[in-house]
C-alpha cells in the first residue's frame, strides 16, 4: 500500500477517533485543517529545483543519444544512397549494420528513460516525505489537532491550510538557500 493511501487511511481513523472522543466532551474544541499534498507537490520551489537538477544529470547522456541518432541518420542516408551500387553481400552488411545501429539505439533511449523515470521517483518521493514533515510542522506550530489530506471531496476556506503551508515552504526554501 502507497505511502499517500497509508497517511489517508490514519487521517480518516484519527478524525474517527476524535470525532467518537469530542462528542461526549462537547465543549473541547478540535482545530481541523485540509491540505492539498498534490497542490504542494506541484508549486514547492523544491520541485522545480529537483526537475532542473535531474535535466542537468541527464543531459550528458541525453547528448549521448542524440549524437548515436544522428550517427543512426547518416548512416541510413549512406546506405539508401549507396545502396543501388552496392553488391549484395555488401548491401546485406550495411542493412544488418543498420539494424544494429536501430537496436543500439533504443536501446539506449530505453535505458536513459527508465533511469531517468527511476531517479524522478527517488527524488519525488524524498520531496514528498519533506513536504509532509512541513505540513506536520505547520500543524504543531498552528495548534492543529487533525490535518488531513487525499480523499477529501470538499473543503472549505476555513479549514484548508494550502496556502498557508505552500508559503512556509517556500520561505523555508527561500531562507536555506539565501546563501547560495
Amino acid at each position: 500500500m502507497s505511502f499517500v493511501k497509508q497517511s489517508v487511511i490514519k487521517a480518516a481513523m484519527v478524525i474517527a477517533m476524535v470525532s467518537a472522543l469530542a462528542l461526549p466532551a462537547a465543549a473541547q474544541e478540535v482545530k481541523i485543517g485540509v491540505v492539498n499534498l498534490p497542490l504542494l507537490m506541484d508549486r514547492a520551489p523544491q520541485t522545480k529545483a529537483m526537475l532542473t537538477a535531474l535535466q542537468e544529470e541527464f543531459a550528458p547522456r541525453q547528448r549521448e543519444f542524440e549524437a548515436k541518432q544522428k550517427e543512426l541518420q547518416d548512416y541510413a542516408a549512406k546506405v539508401q544512397k549507396d545502396g543501388a551500387v552496392m553488391g549484395e553481400s555488401e548491401r546485406r552488411t550495411a542493412e544488418k549494420d543498420l539494424r544494429d545501429l536501430q537496436r543500439d539505439v533504443a536501446r539506449l533511449q530505453t535505458e536513459i528513460q527508465e533511469d531517468a523515470n527511476l531517479r524522478q521517483n527517488e527524488e519525488l518521493a524524498t520531496l514528498q516525505r519533506s513536504i509532509i514533515k512541513e505540513v506536520q510542522d505547520y500543524a504543531q506550530a498552528n495548534g492543529f489537532d487533525v490535518v488531513v489530506s487525499d480523499g477529501v471531496v470538499y473543503a472549505s476556506s476555513t479549514v484548508n491550510i494550502t496556502e498557508e503551508v505552500l508559503r512556509e515552504i517556500e520561505a523555508g526554501y527561500q531562507a536555506a538557500n539565501a546563501g547560495n
